[in-house]
């Protein structure tokens, strides 16, 4: 009996009987090779089929060349790309999970340095993507892009695909054709309810006719548009009942969120409420009648799964990020061994963090993801020569480090200075809204214990007693210590902030581990344009009623938030907190209780009083142990903020990729 007894039930969907009510959800992870699916699609798609998800939604391909919103975009209108696939659906279906391909058109939102065309929509209205404006389709134009539907249909069938899955949601094509704010024709794909679904309703009925019964035609679709005026809750209700009284739709996918409003919520991070889009997908639920609906948004557990279904919130569950931690969460689960999932974190700074930069996706917490055709996947070999590893420093370099290799078959021993393991992740974890750090942490500690490594804490190795411990590799993952200085990018000539030493400064590290309580009045300088440790510290101060002025040389409040989605949330909540932020500036001098704070554009100065100074700026390595080691002869290794401070993203890289060299 699985603990999990409705997540773990069959479901039929049109000819396909899912083994489970798990969906490995469409999500964009631009790793196509000049807009072919290659290695590194097939090894993703085939660790989370072998890892159990019922059912596998590939990442959208845009059916015509104005649609073409990201550089990996599958290529457009060729069946170059059905062999490729078809390697993908064999490996997958031979695992067990059904696979459907999403297919988008995102209207008015295009990207023209990708597609170099312009944006079609249906009233020509400027993008939300950039400054530009869009093209209004003519009747003429809207027939050649419901013909491109079909014909990516046509090319999902013959590459072995159960199904295609229709992107109705976030305000891109199909649903700017459904609302008013994006709607404006007065002709008959605009005006009435049966005017404003034609384009998609001839979409799916079109694609049935061309493909057969034993085809699903699946569509994803967002709850309430965020604007006065636009399509309510209600709206989207009838919108469904009219598609699903028809039987154009086999399954709703309900997603949260919109490009109307920044898209925060598109990929909810920390920040958002867990469960999210439950509640939509059960209005959507309660108006359909043949159609099942899949919920998606901060479901990322078995737990939570359960609980959404077995209250008859919806029928399937997508579990996207929940699945790029741990691919093999869905086995776990039905195993019994749901505590052995590894945890996602939510910061997206792996997976939509590095996709917004044009990267191919990856994972933080799993630095497999994307490299699965290179690492086998998130299973690792065992060693051919087990040995005596020594790993120095528990932070997240140490603790990958030291559970991989055991993981391969080596005796580890996991040594670290302080009490806890963690490092500076964990005073990250103290941070306003930030607890799942500290789910995976708990995970680190629980996998350690299984595999049997040898866990030393309050112990600070010196040279000599690394020499005398008898391991046959050393991994040195000492981290890195806060920078006292106050060296700012903006004042490069000066090494030094004049005043840093007084007694009324102090860094974010020792605010986050309570070392120091700074006064009621907070100057918090920012030199590392609003990363974690800058405003995630800023709003801890903040909630503690402290009064907090941020001065950084950046352009905007919490700059480097931007690319995983968490920017706008987190200037949000500056504005409801009160968290004053001087743009483009430095402080050029801390006397006594006051600052001279210089403008970076025009050197203008000015004095303000606060009562500390709080320091967030770039750490140093600590590299002593390795320098004190080099040329002792023995094999070390060094990894993570020890080498160069930086993110814990390249701390964990980097000790899987050692960790399976070793």
């Amino acid at each position: 009996m699985t603990a999990y007894p409705t997540l773990f039930s069959p479901l039929k969907i049109r000819h396909r009987t899912l083994r489970n009510r798990i969906v490995f959800g469409a999500h964009t992870v631009n790793m196509s090779d000049e807009g072919l699916p290659k290695e590194r699609h097939f090894g993703y798609y085939r660790e989370r089929a072998m890892g159990g998800a019922g059912m596998i939604v590939v990442e959208p391909s845009p059916p015509h060349a104005t649609g073409i919103l990201t550089r990996g975009n599958f290529r457009v209108g060729t069946d170059e790309v059905i062999p490729h696939f078809r390697k993908i659906t064999d490996e997958c279906h031979g695992h067990g999970a059904a696979i459907v391909h999403q297919i988008y058109h995102v209207g008015a939102h295009g990207d023209a340095d990708n597609s170099w065309a312009p944006y079609w929509s249906p009233s020509g209205l400027p993008s939300m993507h950039d400054q530009w404006g869009s093209h209004r389709m003519t009747e003429a134009e809207i027939e050649e892009v419901i013909e491109s539907f079909v014909a990516q249909a046509r090319r999902d069938r013959d590459a072995g695909f159960d199904g295609v899955d229709l992107f109705a949601g976030y305000n891109c094509l199909i649903d700017q054709f459904w609302s008013p704010l994006t709607n404006r024709r007065d002709d008959r794909w605009g005006g009435s309810l049966e005017n404003r679904v034609r384009f998609a309703a001839e979409v799916a009925s079109r694609i049935r006719r061309m493909a057969g019964e034993d085809f699903i035609v699946g569509m994803t679709i967002s709850g309430a548009e965020p604007y006065p005026g636009g399509l309510s809750l209600a709206d989207k209700q009838e919108i469904i009942a009219w598609l699903d009284a028809r039987g154009l739709v086999d399954y709703f996918s309900c997603g949260v969120g919109s490009y109307l409003n920044q898209g925060s919520k598109i990929v909810p991070s920390f920040h958002f409420e867990m469960l999210l889009g439950t509640s939509d997908a059960a209005a959507f639920k309660a108006v359909v009648k043949h159609a099942v609906v899949t919920a998606e948004g901060r479901i990322k557990t078995p737990e939570n799964a359960e609980k959404v279904l077995s209250e008859g919130k919806s029928d399937l569950v997508s579990i996207v990020r929940g699945q790029i931690a741990d691919p093999h969460l869905a086995n776990k689960a039905k195993e019994g061994r749901a505590e052995d999932i590894r945890p996602c974190i939510s910061c997206n700074q792996g997976c939509i963090g590095r996709r917004w930069r044009d990267y191919w996706a990856s994972c933080l917490v799993n630095p497999s993801v994307g490299r699965e055709w290179e690492w086998n996947g998130d299973r690792p070999r065992r060693a051919a020569t087990p040995k005596e590893v020594l790993v120095v420093g528990g932070g997240p370099a140490g603790l990958e480090s030291a559970r991989m290799a055991a993981e391969r078959g080596h005796r580890v021993t996991l040594v670290e200075k302080t009490g806890e393991l963690g490092g500076q992740f964990r005073l990250a974890a103290g941070q306003p809204e930030r607890g799942e750090i500290g789910q995976l942490l708990t995970w680190y500690q629980r996998q350690l214990e299984k595999l049997q490594v040898k866990v030393r804490l309050r112990t600070e190795m010196t040279a000599e007693q690394v020499k005398a411990s008898g391991a046959e590799v050393v991994v040195l993952a000492t981290g890195s210590t806060p920078s006292r200085e106050g060296f700012q990018r903006g004042i490069p000539n000066a090494d030094r902030l004049p005043g840093v030493e007084q007694d009324n400064v102090c860094t974010v590290h020792d605010v986050l581990n309570g070392t120091v309580v700074p006064g009621s009045h907070v100057l918090l300088l920012d030199d590392i344009n609003g990363w974690w440790p800058a405003s995630g510290t800023a709003i801890h101060l903040a909630k503690q009623r402290h009064l907090v002025t941020i001065v950084t040389g950046a352009e905007k409040a919490a700059a480097a938030l931007d690319v995983s989605l968490t920017g706008d949330t987190t200037r949000e909540r500056f504005a409801k907190l009160g968290i004053e932020v001087v743009l483009c500036s430095a402080v050029s001098r801390w006397q006594g209780n006051t600052a001279t704070i210089r403008n970076l554009y025009t050197g203008d100065e000015e004095q303000r009083d606060f009562d500390s100074l709080v320091l967030a700026c770039t750490n140093h390595v600590d590299d002593g142990l390795a320098r004190a080691l080099a040329g002792s002869g023995i094999e070390i290794h060094q990894i993570g903020d020890s080498v160069a401070a930086r993110t814990a993203l390249m701390a964990f890289h980097e000790a899987r990729k050692l960790a399976i060299a070793l």
